[in-house]
């Protein structure tokens, strides 16, 4: 996130009479494009349980909205502790399709929370399996 300051910021005062005026906020903040996909690439790590440098995120933009293209492996049970408890899937987050739609929702609002982009449009693209034997996945 980078700061640039605007003309109160350099003279301390709005109106530049020592007096600051009501409701004028001080700077502007930015938030870079490489601020942007490492927030998006912890908040998917986070979701799918995956570590963030194995996620990729690319921006673009659409019509003057956010657009993301994310890549991520995605943590599941794996398929001897399915064939032993069937539930286990259920404690998992339910389907791929299922997780992926709930991390969609979920990126969405807190990137918009988070950073105040606008988002329209996103696309979650699972690169990979991460099967965890023995224990349970989130």
């Amino acid at each position: 996130m980078t700061v640039v300051p605007d003309r109160m910021a350099r003279t301390g005062t709005a109106t530049g009479t020592g007096a600051p005026e009501a409701g004028l906020q001080r700077g502007r903040t930015t938030v870079t494009p490489r601020a942007l996909s490492s927030l998006v690439c912890a908040l998917t790590a986070d979701i799918f349980g995956v570590a963030a440098r194995a996620v990729r995120v690319d921006l673009s933009d659409q019509q003057g909205l956010l657009a993301l293209t994310i890549r991520t492996p995605v943590r599941v049970a794996a398929l001897t502790s399915l064939q032993h408890s069937p539930r286990v899937a259920g404690a998992s987050g339910g389907t791929l399709v299922q997780q992926t739609a709930r991390a969609h929702a979920l990126i969405r609002g807190r990137v918009t929370e988070l950073s105040g982009a606008q988002i329209g449009h996103i696309t979650i693209r699972l690169s990979g399996i991460h099967a965890e034997e023995g224990s349970r996945v989130r």
